[in-house]
This record gives structure tokens, C-alpha cells and sequence, in this order.
């Protein structure tokens, strides 16, 4: 198992910290990574509706929220990370930072979401 002081663990919480305090309108400075985030948000919260039905956006835990913000960028945006390995970092947030449902339900949207993604990295959704 990895450290949970891996430098990239701990980049990827202090980023999902940020999406939950974004999302509660305190608005901090970003760094430009965050700042790609934020400005991508609209997309990314279309995956997570079409992703998890269900569950309206509003009514999604915050900290569940944030987890998949920053995880379907990464899958999307930031493709330098193995799918597997941002599914593995969101579940292990998630049970850190979560409740007890949360790592579950992390993993089955961000399953799905990988489903709707094309080998070169593209959304199919849209198709």
C-alpha cells in the first residue's frame, strides 16, 4: 500500500479540500491546477448527473462531490494518471475523508464514468 504521505495523495486531498470549500463559497486562492478544475466544472458535474441518476448534484454529500470533481478531471483532463490508479486514490479519500457508503459510491460513478471514456481519453456521453 502506498504512504498516505505521498506527495500526490496529499496533493489530491489538499485539491479535493479546496472543491468542498469552493462548493461552501469560500472562495481561496487557487493555484492553477485548481483554477483548471474550477473552470471545468460544468462538465464535470454533467458526467456525475449522467453518471448517478439518482442523485441530484445538490444532494450528494460534499465531500462525495468534491472526491469526484477532482477525480473525473483527472480522468478527463489530466490524463497523465492511469484510470485505476485516480479510482484507487478517490476510494482511499473517500474512506478517509467519507462515510461509510462513500468509497462505494465513488467507485460505482467513477466505474461508469470510465465506461463513457474513449481510448484516446474523449468523452463517448455525448455520442
Amino acid at each position: 500500500m502506498k504512504s498516505k504521505l505521498d506527495p500526490r495523495h496529499q496533493r489530491r486531498i489538499k485539491n479535493m479540500q479546496m472543491l468542498f470549500a469552493y462548493d461552501a463559497e469560500q472562495h481561496n486562492q487557487l493555484n492553477p491546477e485548481q483554477q483548471d478544475i474550477v473552470s471545468k466544472l460544468d462538465q464535470i458535474d454533467q458526467h456525475i448527473s449522467v453518471n448517478a441518476p439518482k442523485w441530484p448534484i445538490d444532494q450528494i454529500n460534499k465531500i462525495d462531490l468534491a472526491i469526484l470533481r477532482l477525480s473525473i478531471w483527472e480522468l478527463l483532463y489530466n490524463q497523465s494518471v492511469p484510470p485505476k490508479v485516480v479510482v484507487d486514490e478517490a476510494v482511499e479519500i473517500a474512506k478517509e475523508f467519507g462515510t461509510e457508503t462513500s468509497f462505494g459510491f465513488v467507485n460505482g460513478v467513477l466505474g461508469s464514468v470510465i465506461k463513457t471514456i474513449s481510448p484516446d481519453g474523449t468523452s463517448n456521453s455525448s455520442k
